[in-house]
């Protein structure tokens, strides 16, 4: 989720729901020893519990980066193995490393042997052509036995490493779910979650007869709001659900705040795209909160005009 799931989605996705476990987007091990390390492991507290997500394929910059994550208060560290971008493999990590079982079991251990947070990783069914479930069964198998890790998260596709766009390798690869179920079968002592292609409630709670767990991308981007049953379906927590403007009153005062500290409006405007998603108005939203000329002001003030004019569309659709 590179450039989407930022620190200002996930502001804006906490206030749809208090519990759901957050991640931040690929964190490239370089960057972050050699770049500019306070804008990326910035986090508000109230976006915890918080996954930082590491792509790297050199232990010792790992378990350095690491160690930086948890010392910011990170409630986990996350390695990226399943991400095909060629731009990714051309720094030796991602999704080719599922070939290195040896490298990636190296890289988790030196990982957990440097912090006391959780340390997991998320992978394919596989790489290119092999479409054996042997190789995942060995792949997560051999990862476990050398470096102890424990939570395997699972995108249900393998990846094409040549020929295919990171977009297509969301769609074209088909999904495998049997293979992820089978793997949890065959490891019980692990936590094994699944991702790829779950998009509503009932896709949900049917992986979860399967699975321990279940990662929402593209989804939770695109339509934010199925983060709100989250609470109440896998939480136990009752709260009254909020109401979307009720998150549009809620994020005003982040906006500004940002703002204020020199954020142009649209880096942000942009990941609450989705708020109203399906309903009455949802495209005058859009276009009010993409347009540049609107947006040019710098003035958060547009995100409760635009909601007010929401509010009307769906009354008069009533």
């Amino acid at each position: 989720m590179l450039d989407w799931t930022d620190r200002f989605y996930r502001y804006f996705a906490r206030l749809i729901s208090r519990h759901t476990w957050l991640t931040t987007e690929m964190v490239a091990s370089a960057a972050l020893l050699h770049g500019d390390r306070e804008r990326l492991l910035a986090f508000d507290p109230s976006e915890l519990p918080l996954a930082l997500q590491l792509g790297g394929s050199d232990p010792g910059e790992l378990a350095r980066c690491a160690r930086l994550g948890e010392a910011r208060g990170y409630s986990e560290i996350n390695l990226n193995v399943g991400c095909p971008s060629e731009r990714v493999q051309s720094g030796a990590f991602g999704a080719c490393l599922m070939a290195e079982p040896v490298l990636v079991a190296d890289c988790l251990k030196a990982m957990r042997d440097a912090v006391s947070v959780p340390v997991t990783v998320k992978h394919r069914t596989g790489i290119d052509h092999v479409e054996d479930y042997a190789f995942l069964r060995d792949f997560v198998g051999e990862v476990h036995r050398r470096s102890g890790c424990e939570v395997f998260i699972v995108h249900a596709r393998n990846a094409i490493l040549k020929g295919l766009s990171p977009k297509q390798n969301r769609e074209i690869p088909p999904l495998k779910y049997p293979y992820v179920y089978r793997l949890k079968r065959e490891f019980p002592q692990l936590e094994i979650m699944i991702n790829g292609g779950i998009g509503d409630w009932a896709s949900i709670e049917h992986q979860l007869g399967y699975v321990d767990g279940v990662m929402i991308g593209r989804e939770a981007y695109h339509n934010p709001w199925i983060l709100a049953e989250a609470d109440r379906r896998l939480f136990d927590d009752d709260h009254p659900l909020p109401q979307r403007r009720d998150v549009v009153d809620a994020i005003l005062p982040f906006l500004q705040a940002q703002v204020g500290e020199g954020v142009p409006l649209r880096h942000m405007t942009r990941h609450l795209l989705g708020l109203y998603q399906g309903m009455p108005g949802a495209r005058l939203w859009r276009r009010t909160l993409s347009d540049a000329a609107v947006l040019g002001a710098n003035d958060p003030a547009v995100v409760l005009r635009a909601a007010d004019q929401v509010e009307a569309c769906r009354r008069r659709a009533a």
